[in-house]
């Protein structure tokens, strides 16, 4: 019988977003989350941002990604075939206090309900979308209660992404058989799908049918989110979940990257979503600062280090955390 490997769940959520500051007042402020990494963006010549948010560890799926563009002055545009929403869990009694931590900020929010979830609907302040899902099963990571978030309340990590699709079969094909995906309800033009297995988080992937709206870019820009990287565990398995969606006729599949924390494949899916296989180096984020010091240096990939210059000029970002170097 074919192999076709196995998915977890999410690994982790990047987005290109505008200013540093803001996108860390709203991840680190106002979300409750810890600033796991600050260090630059592998790909590419210009010296770009990338910031990580998430758990203490930054564990899988709890990491939320950013590239700040707005000092490249680089816009991208927001549409269809595309991944639209940012979906974060969190328990399903929180609800109410995340709607009255965004009314405490401002931050205007509206109330839905969708595939039996609770959802509290905003957006970045660069404009990208994102919903707080109440979400009734047991959650097992760890919560980060900063900012004055109690842990009961805080952000577990992803529940997955939204991406806007012209019509859903060619997606769902791609989630189901190359994703070992399953369908596990439609609401109009509404459809949820679950990937992964039980020792995975973040593994909903749903879709919004939007045929009127304009192509939304795959480029890097402001406003718009990059990839959604799903968890492949290990060396040996992210290699045979790509052999297997190339086998299918995916053949749009990079070679495998080294992210310095993790290594990664990426792929254009047929709903234009980028999809990333990413599996960790056994040090994770330890492996430039020590756990009492994640997130406190600016930490320079190798081919970057002749040009620290270069990257000093960046934005400076006033943090909660003493940050060195």
């Amino acid at each position: 019988m074919p192999n076709p490997g196995f998915i977890r769940g999410t690994h982790h959520l990047t987005f290109c977003v505008g200013g540093a500051q803001e996108d860390y007042d709203f991840h680190v402020r106002l979300l409750g989350l810890k600033s796991v990494k600050k260090t630059v963006l592998f790909d590419g010549e210009i010296p770009i941002y990338h910031l990580y948010y998430g758990s203490r560890l930054g564990d899988a799926s709890t990491l939320l990604t950013a590239f700040p563009y707005r000092q490249a002055g680089w816009m991208g545009k927001r549409g269809t075939n595309q991944l639209k929403i940012l979906n974060l869990s969190v328990p399903a009694g929180s609800v109410g206090f995340w709607s009255d931590r965004l009314d405490e900020f401002d931050v205007e929010h509206e109330h839905t309900e969708l595939f039996g979830t609770e959802r509290l609907s905003f957006a970045h302040p660069c404009g990208i979308h994102y919903t707080i899902v109440g979400d009734p099963e047991p959650d097992s990571r760890e919560p980060y209660g900063g900012a004055g978030v109690p842990a009961e309340h805080a952000i577990r990590g992803s529940y997955g992404t939204t991406t806007s699709v012209r019509e859903p079969e060619p997606q769902s094909f791609f989630i189901t058989e190359g994703l070992g995906g399953t369908l596990i309800g439609s609401e109009g033009a509404h459809h949820q799908f679950q990937i992964g297995d039980e020792h995975g988080h973040g593994r909903m992937l749903e879709l919004v049918e939007e045929p009127s709206l304009p192509q939304g870019t795959w480029q890097f820009g402001e406003g718009t989110i990059h990839h959604h990287a799903l968890d492949a565990v290990t060396a040996e398995n992210q290699g045979v979940v790509k052999d297997w969606i190339v086998g299918l006729g995916f053949t749009d599949v990079s070679d495998v990257k080294d992210r310095g924390y993790f290594f990664s494949v990426y792929m254009r899916s047929p709903g234009g979503a980028l999809i990333e296989l990413a599996y960790s180096t056994p040090e994770g984020f330890l492996i430039d600062e020590s756990e009492d010091e994640l997130g406190t240096h600016m930490c320079i990939p190798p081919h970057w280090e002749d040009r620290r210059s270069e990257i000093s000029q960046l934005e400076p970002i006033e943090t909660v955390e003493t940050v060195v170097g």
